[in-house]
């Protein structure tokens, strides 16, 4: 691997040209494609694919003369395939395919109808997309003449992004009565498992319709109405799903935080939004540990009445398996329980229909002041886009039974959970608990009990899972060969940026978006792409990607800089909610006329995309600038490594150096001598130059509960700035920075 020059802005004609040739290649003799796998989606393939297994399995290159596939449209003589054989796929010029089987019944079955779609949606956006709103979605009214109208240059001045403007729509109706007037009322929409096993609860799609309009006229009966905020602040019960669309019905503004959220930062998403109601529940267990919601919600009340915000109602959920209500605190006035008057309510609502550019949700992301940014989307493109990414990444099948894991207080749990999912039609399985309660093979024992087709995961999940020993070890864990496995169809990976946990016998592919961006902007299409172990592959539809030096110049072909996007898609958010300037601020004036991801990326002679991290997260070691992502991916590799976060230290003679934190895998012991095989590890794969110049063990990794490592943790432990380590509250486990703190020094 080489040192990445960073530098910023956007990427694709070159695709085009580069792929007209044909090329000779072999599939993978393999019923599961791999869409979206990261280091951790390698071991996910293997796991659901070991059905009547031969244990011995392995990859081998197949040279690419090979026969070639009828769907093969592009040369890249070079490339290697990827069949079951003799040796992994663990280089940039190796590419994995699905079977022939999989692409003839796939929505896209080759490179060939890709590009078709792609040139389609960039040579004529408007015709692209207005041809996909008016064809797969409800309008009460029709946009005009404008399908969209942008401006992403600060220069020409303010930042505007609109699409289907005038257009008037609702995406609750979208996602349930518009699916039951199709003929799937009596369908499975939610599957829902609790943390206890033994415990779940099904909802069709016209019972969920019933469900949302009782909430809905409950939330009108209140006061809320168009345009109001609602703080959503539950876990993964059915009744999450439900107040998200019944706010989307009324016009209603969600803003949902994550269960997991301290009351200090709930405090600080209802002062910034001011809403009408608070919706939570008074507790939910995580395995065996009760968490107390309802106080945490409590303490943010009084918080943010203490700021001069006052919340009149804070309806609340009733979760019995977790706390029984005379055990929960009350505030009589204020707490209502949602059993007492939500089922009281009628069942049918009526539709409070929309302008496509009205706000459907805000999103708080973390920001690098401190203060949380609220990410603003509004209703139509939005809509439009994640149905359609949610469509074509996974190669949607209406007999599908899809599960995601993340939660909906993130944007992957709001465009892959709820809506895409739903304005497809989907069956969706939500899941309460951990993921390793209350045994690590908890997650394939409920793909077999629902029969699940299409698991979209984290890689930090798998991991977790792993780390009870190597791979070989785990794979032959009873916890993983009990279980069929056997309906997987589609497997995906989401989260941290690409680093092979894998031991290098499967390849590997992953995706990349952002809250921002609302849905997949470089995602491989799991029946058309020949993909690289570790590559986001090309953009979706109508998504113009291009690479830029410091100066904002685009660099063509192989190269390395700041990745940006020309010209706008319909699932941007519009701006952060009460800040346009710092909207402006943050993704547009970087780069005048593009807008700026955030991220660094590295483009390779055929084109392909490799994510290589925040550029905030790239160290500057004697005129080298060296992704954190890249040097932890070399760590990783090494096979009693199983997990690694590196941040930047000062340093006296090179400016900054490399502080490594290293989780060894379980029974590995710390020692000297895998200290300097870790570093001798680096110097191998990336160079010298690389070589981190400590290595910080840890029994963990400081992580929220859906698996982001706080790195601001770790900076400040690297940088022994104890009395600077702020709110740890969020943490899935916070003793974990005691454990570093002590560490620090062995």
């Amino acid at each position: 691997m080489k040192s990445i020059s960073i530098s910023p802005r956007p990427i694709i004609p070159l695709l085009l040209p580069q792929l007209e040739h044909r090329y000779k290649i072999s599939r993978l003799n393999h019923r599961l494609p791999l869409l979206h796998l990261d280091g951790a989606g390698r071991s996910l393939l293997l796991m659901a694919s070991l059905n009547n297994h031969n244990h011995n399995h392995h990859f081998r290159h197949a040279d690419s003369t090979a026969s070639p596939p009828s769907s093969a449209v592009a040369k890249i003589s070079h490339l290697k395939a990827v069949v079951l054989g003799d040796a992994p796929a663990s280089e940039e010029d190796d590419v994995v395919l699905p079977s022939h089987d999989f692409s003839r019944q796939a929505l896209v079955p080759s490179q060939q109808k890709y590009l078709e779609m792609y040139k389609a949606s960039i040579e004529n956006p408007a015709g692209f997309w207005s041809g996909i709103a008016s064809s797969e979605f409800y309008w009460k009214q029709r946009w005009g003449d404008q399908v969209y109208s942008e401006n992403l240059d600060v220069r020409r001045g303010n930042i505007k992004i609109e699409w289907f403007k005038g257009g008037i729509t609702n995406v609750c109706y979208n996602c349930l009565d518009r699916n039951i007037d199709a003929g799937l009322a009596d369908k499975i929409a939610l599957y829902w498992e609790s943390n206890e096993p033994g415990f779940d609860a099904t909802l069709t799609y016209s019972q969920l319709l019933q469900r949302v309009c009782q909430l809905a006229n409950y939330l009108k009966s209140v006061g809320v109405r168009k345009g109001d905020a609602v703080v959503v602040y539950l876990p993964m019960l059915m009744e999450l799903p439900i107040t998200m669309l019944a706010c989307a019905r009324i016009g209603a503004v969600h803003s949902v935080v994550f269960a997991g959220f301290s009351s200090e930062s709930l405090a600080q998403r209802i002062v910034d939004c001011k809403p009408k109601v608070v919706i939570t529940c008074n507790a939910v267990k995580r395995g065996p540990k009760t968490i107390l919601l309802k106080d945490i919600v409590d303490a943010a009340l009084i918080d943010s009445a203490n700021k001069g915000i006052f919340v009149d109602v804070c309806l609340t959920y009733e979760n019995q398996l977790a706390l029984k209500r005379e055990k929960t605190k009350w505030k009589e006035g204020r707490d209502i329980w949602w059993e007492d008057v939500v089922p009281k309510y009628p069942t049918s609502c009526d539709v409070q229909w929309v302008d496509a550019e009205d706000p459907l949700f805000l999103l708080y992301t973390s920001g690098s002041t401190g203060k949380p940014k609220g990410v603003l989307h509004t209703t139509g493109g939005y809509m439009v886009y994640t149905a359609t990414t949610f469509k074509y990444a996974f190669d949607y099948k209406d007999s599908d039974v899809y599960w995601c894991t993340a939660d909906c207080g993130w944007i992957t749990g709001h465009s892959y959970v709820t809506y895409g999912p739903m304005l497809n039609g989907a069956t969706v399985l939500l899941y309460e608990g951990a993921p390793n309660y209350p045994d690590p093979g908890r997650c394939w024992d409920i793909v077999d009990k629902y029969k699940v087709t299409i698991f979209y995961t984290a890689p930090t999940l798998v991991r977790s899972l792993m780390r009870d020993g190597d791979e070989a070890s785990y794979f032959s864990n009873l916890y993983v060969t009990r279980y069929s496995r056997k309906s997987l169809r589609v497997l995906g990976s989401v989260g941290e940026p690409i680093n092979p946990i894998g031991g290098s016998r499967c390849p590997i592919s992953d995706t990349w978006w952002q809250t921002e961006t609302g849905g997949f902007m470089i995602t491989p299409l799991p029946g058309a792409w020949p993909q690289k172990p570790g590559s986001a592959t090309f953009p979706f539809f109508g998504v113009q990607p291009v690479i830029v030096d410091e100066k904002g110049v685009e660099l063509d072909g192989e190269c390395s800089g700041y990745l940006c996007v020309k010209s706008s898609w319909p699932g941007a958010f519009r701006t952060l909610y009460g800040d346009h300037e710092r909207y402006e601020t943050t993704y547009f004036k970087p780069f005048p006329g593009y807008y700026f991801t955030g991220d660094g990326c590295r483009r390779d002679k055929d084109g392909y995309h490799w994510l290589t991290g925040r550029v905030d997260d790239v160290i500057n070691v004697s005129g080298h600038r060296i992704g954190t992502a890249e040097v932890e991916s070399a760590l990783v590799s090494h096979p009693q490594c199983a997990e690694a976060a590196v941040v930047g230290v000062e340093h006296q003679v090179k400016g900054q150096g490399i502080y490594a934190f290293v989780t060894p895998v379980e029974g590995i012991s710390y020692s000297e001598e895998l200290r300097k095989s870790l570093i001798l590890t680096v110097r191998t794969q990336i160079g010298a130059f690389a070589a981190p110049d400590k290595i910080h063990w840890a029994p963990a990794l400081p992580k929220t509960r859906s698996g982001k490592i706080m790195r601001r943790i770790l900076r400040k432990i690297a940088a022994r700035q104890l009395d600077e380590l702020g709110d740890t509250s969020t943490l899935a486990d916070p003793g974990v920075v005691d454990q570093l703190i002590k560490l620090a020094d062995t």
